[in-house]
């Protein structure tokens, strides 16, 4: 597995809008300084994940981004997979596969599903209401005044 700039982006920007959930449309420039996110590149991104049903927009003058389903509806896994495709390390991993003589008999095929399950068992167990909720208590317990 391997997480691009864009699905790095991708997750930045979900969470972002998770944080802000209920509170309105998150402008694109305020998303852009909060995930220390390009704007041209944040646009793509917004674009792939409107397409996937994870954000929804407003337009206008008030506009802005906001989730299109509840945080505690959204996993970490559901965004990596539909922006960076399948988390297994190789394609044999996969249940049906047939590309490869060897494939039950081999030696790395076992290896490569535990660390697919190991993944899976994380990132399929983590919601963004959870990512949420440790941000704002890591934010709460940085902010101090003198």
């Amino acid at each position: 597995m391997k997480i691009t700039y864009k699905g790095d982006y991708a997750l930045k920007a979900v969470l972002v809008l998770s944080i802000k959930y209920g509170s309105g449309v998150v402008t694109i420039h305020e998303l852009a300084k909060e995930a220390d996110i390009p704007i041209k590149f944040l646009e793509q991104v917004l674009l792939e994940l409107k397409r996937g049903g994870f954000v929804e927009s407003r337009r206008g003058k008030v506009g802005g981004y906001f989730l299109a389903k509840k945080p505690s509806q959204i996993k970490i896994g559901d965004v990596v997979r539909f922006v960076d495709g399948p988390i297994e390390p190789i394609t044999c991993v996969e249940k049906d596969y047939s590309g490869c003589r060897d494939v039950y008999r081999c030696a790395f095929r076992g290896i490569w599903q535990d660390v697919t399950r190991a993944i899976s068992g994380i990132i399929d167990n983590i919601t963004f209401e959870d990512l949420a909720s440790q941000t704002k208590s890591r934010q709460e317990v940085c902010s101090y005044s003198i």
